[in-house]
């Protein structure tokens, strides 16, 4: 980052500064459900007192909030402008002293690159200072990442952390004092002072680093040498260091592809146990394993599921303890290893029934915790547990500006693809409905290496508010549910993922949810791709396609990633052949019918704004109906308050044109 970016961050930080009647109602419901939501990011200090907070601030901007817990007050220490810099996170290192993480994407003559810092600051907003270490003018690159925090408990010291550190060579033009260091190593770093220390010498090819909680750095990930197209190749190569030793040993190779991947991933030391948990194949899912980290690399079995993968852990507290592990049928479920959260999981489900209790975060003694309760039309509550008075106190709820209004349930459904195969997927009615003759709307998640899962969907939920029914299919291509399911992914094997998506739309006909031609798609990220490859498959099944930060050209998403490290990784989950034209919507428009309608932000540092560009010059050129929105300054999240506002309401009032209701 150049230093009048980083200038410009550090000044704001510092600054802290159909008839009249149905379009009102229209736009209260559209700015209702185009607030971000409230709770961005949540934390619980050490001593469980104290609450930090990241709520939305203007349209598009951050503000931190500390929470007294015991006297309900708030006050604001902190506020990001969202132009160009985001705060997107922040954790205690100490009971009075908070570390943020903060972002910032900047437009460049090739592509929109993503750059990090990271802060602390006390809990009042005093005595900012920036952690990511400066680079010099004898620098030879920039460093994108900022560096993150891997243990919160460094060492006796409460306020040093280990973070990893971008390591940049410097010129050795007249000089004889130039670092030759480069790669990513860890230092010590106290956030009240800054003094810092190497623990870790950078690697150039390190890729992660896992500390075991306690201060000791247990598992280094290594990458092939980096080449002028990035990394050679898709194997990491991760090591470890048995207990007080500093040798490092092998322990797995991970080798990733458009099927996935195989081999050991670690992805948290137990201390106690000593040992390292990791996701590893098990019979075509994805498991839980425990590898010992004693030299005998002894394996076991931790979780496994015939049905789906198992999909990650569940960590709280200063030390990020394992406490379980969770995997998603029809709904997420929890597997907890630790018997009295197993026990207080169980209780708490049961008082907050129709909702799925999520553990956030722990007190420094876990006597504390910090949980979120959820369901499908509910969007949630932060509470506060005491274990000590087992007092549930509720913080805050995650979207207050939906308070009043009657949401949709959720209901899990299967339907048959053309193969007689039965797609999983979510099905969302307006509340009120009997479930017969609506408008409909098909709308495919993002990813592809993604799913639905049951739960508040702030898209979905607006469309069901409008009227219409939604289908959300996790079709052929999406993750969690194995490697064959997966296939090779939603872009090599788009026929079939499309085909899923189709599939769900005709059986949405059929079962005579939808009207007859009032089908349409919506989808965001890869679900725009899906949207618009999907009136390429079949241009009569929708009447409708509203694609949002879409992949429109498969070569194009290509060659946005030729300036990055992980180009030949990208390149080959796209592969080549001639699936790269046939299934790019942009080489294939005038096969589409239906009237569409674009969203894009200029800032997408995930999907190039000229893909849409490229969509709408090729649908124009052919004849076809396209609008494309632009919106300056954002990026593919498109999270600003008046932008969805604008989309939400843009796009109801685009179906209801286009389906005739």
């Amino acid at each position: 980052m150049g230093s009048s970016m980083k200038l410009r961050i550090a000044l704001v930080l510092a600054g802290l500064c159909f008839g009249g009647p149905v379009l009102a109602a229209e736009g209260t419901a559209a700015a209702a459900f185009g607030a971000r939501e409230y709770v961005q990011q949540i934390s619980l200090s050490p001593d469980g007192k104290q609450v930090a907070l990241v709520a939305p601030s203007g349209v598009r901007g951050a503000k931190l909030l500390v929470i007294d817990i015991a006297a309900g007050t708030s006050k604001t220490i902190l506020v990001s402008s969202g132009e160009p810099e985001r705060l997107s996170g922040c954790r205690w290192s100490t009971e009075t002293r908070l570390v943020c993480k903060i972002y910032a994407i900047i437009k460049s003559a090739e592509n929109n690159v993503q750059y990090t810092r990271v802060l602390a600051l006390n809990n009042d907003g005093s005595d900012m200072k920036m952690m990511t270490e400066a680079g010099n003018n004898r620098s030879i690159g920039v460093a994108q990442d900022g560096g993150s925090v891997i243990d919160w408990s460094a060492d006796a010291s409460a306020s040093a952390i280990l973070m990893t550190r971008n390591y940049l060579p410097e010129m050795t033009t007249n000089t004889r004092t130039a670092s030759e260091d480069d790669g990513l190593g860890v230092e010590r770093v106290d956030t009240v002072t800054l003094a810092r220390r190497s623990v870790e010498k950078p690697y150039p090819n390190a890729v992660e680093y896992i500390s075991d909680g306690r201060g000791s750095v247990r598992i280094l990930g290594l990458r092939p040498t980096r080449g002028t197209s990035g990394y050679a190749g898709a194997r990491t190569a991760y090591l470890y260091r048995q207990e007080g030793k500093r040798e490092w040993l092998p322990l797995s190779q991970v080798v990733s592809g458009p099927t996935g991947y195989t081999g050991f991933n670690p992805y948290a030391v137990d201390p106690k146990l000593n040992v390292a948990y990791g996701f590893n194949e098990k019979d075509g899912r994805q498991a839980l394993f425990k590898v010992s980290l004693d030299g005998s690399l002894t394996q076991d079995l931790v979780l496994a599921r015939p049905d789906v993968d198992v999909a990650g852990l569940v960590r709280i507290g200063r030390q990020d303890r394992v406490v379980g592990a969770y995997f998603v049928t029809d709904r997420r479920e929890t597997e907890f290893f630790d018997p009295e959260l197993r026990k207080l999981g169980a209780a708490l489900g049961r008082a907050l029934a129709g909702r799925i209790v999520t553990f956030i975060d722990a007190s420094a003694d876990e006597s504390k915790l910090l949980l979120f309760a959820g369901g499908d039309s509910d969007p949630g509550v932060y509470y506060i547990f005491d274990k000590s008075t087992r007092k549930l106190q509720d913080l805050t709820g995650a979207r207050p500006q939906l308070e009043g209004l009657k949401l949709a349930t959720v209901k899990a459904v299967t339907y048959p693809a053309a193969d007689g195969v039965q797609i999983p997927a979510y099905l969302t009615l307006p509340a009120g409905s009997d479930g017969r003759n609506l408008p409909a709307i098909v709308m495919p998640h993002g990813g592809p290496s993604a799913r639905d899962e049951w739960g508040f969907d702030w898209l979905a939920q607006f469309f069901a508010q409008q009227g219409y029914a939604v289908l959300q299919p996790n079709y052929r291509g999406s993750s969690g549910y194995g490697a064959d399911w997966f296939q090779k992914n939603g872009f090599q094997s788009w026929r079939t993922a499309i085909g899923d998506v189709n599939d769900g739309g005709r059986w949405l006909q059929k079962e005579g949810i939808a009207a007859p031609g009032k089908l349409a798609i919506v989808g965001w990220s890869y679900g725009g791709y899906a949207a618009l490859q999907s009136a390429v498959l079949d241009s009569d099944l929708f009447k409708a396609v509203v694609a949002i930060a879409p992949v429109t050209d498969l070569e194009m998403l290509r060659n946005e990633f030729l300036n990055f490290e992980n180009y030949l990784q990208a390149s080959a989950f796209i592969g080549r052949g001639p699936h790269v034209t046939e299934g790019s919507p942009a080489q294939n428009a005038a096969a589409i019918k239906a009237p569409v309608l674009l969203f894009h932000g200029d800032l997408d540092a995930n999907v190039g704004i000229g893909e849409s560009r490229l969509m709408e010059r090729k649908l124009k050129a052919a004849g076809r109906s396209v609008e494309l929105i632009e919106f300056k300054g954002l990026d593919h999240q498109l999270a600003d308050d008046a932008a969805r506002t604008q989309m939400l309401g843009k796009a109801d009032a685009f179906l209801r044109t286009a389906l005739g209701f």
